[in-house]
């Protein structure tokens, strides 16, 4: 699966409608969309598609026609990230009506042209399942598990000290493995 960390847009125009389209990572997804409703007031339609994964490992999926003719544009938008195998992403297409009718097949033909365009412009990355764990240990092994975990690509979410130090992490499960090889009798996983 594939999944991007930027904003990418394209214009793609059909007999004077013009079609905006707007790949976003999900957890942008809402204020991007809030944001471009007030940039394009005069827009007819805000043509949207999402997939994500939950904490349960999930593949959550959703598409509205926003007015559109019922399966003319969301689910063709959404069957273009199926079918480019995206995750954790949405796009958003922001029509302006060009006043010639397009008709159904036109519709569809055109949500997904602008798709494919702005995936076309996009740069990827190779999504990973990440993991999310909490450890504790000494104050005496603070410096060697800050070096493991920059050598290992863990990212340390949260920093907590008090008895002992605790570090909410997260990292893909490769390399959260390598870490607890190198780690392993300095730290517990924690509550």
């Amino acid at each position: 699966m594939k999944s991007i960390n930027e904003i990418f847009v394209n214009t793609y125009e059909v007999k004077q409608s013009k079609f905006i389209a707007n790949l976003v990572p999900y957890l942008e997804y809402d204020n991007v969309l809030k944001r471009l409703k007030q940039e394009h007031p005069k827009a007819r339609h805000f043509v949207v598609a999402y997939r994500y994964l939950n904490e349960y490992n999930q593949i959550v999926e959703h598409s509205s026609d926003d007015g559109e003719p019922k399966g003319t544009s969301g689910r063709p938008v959404l069957f273009v990230l199926q079918g480019s195998e995206m995750i954790n992403c949405a796009v958003i297409v922001v029509r302006y009506f060009g006043g010639t009718k397009l008709g159904t097949g036109g519709l569809v033909r055109a949500y997904s042209d602008a798709v494919n365009l702005v995936l076309n412009k996009a740069t990827f990355f190779e999504y990973e399942h990440e993991i999310f764990i909490k450890i504790s240990f000494e104050y005496s092994n603070l410096r060697k598990i800050e070096y493991e975990c920059s050598a290992c690509d863990i990212n340390v979410i949260k920093k907590s000290f008090d008895i002992e130090v605790v570090f909410e992490l997260k990292a893909s499960e490769f390399n959260m493995n390598r870490f607890f090889i190198k780690v392993d009798r300095l730290i517990r996983i924690a509550e």
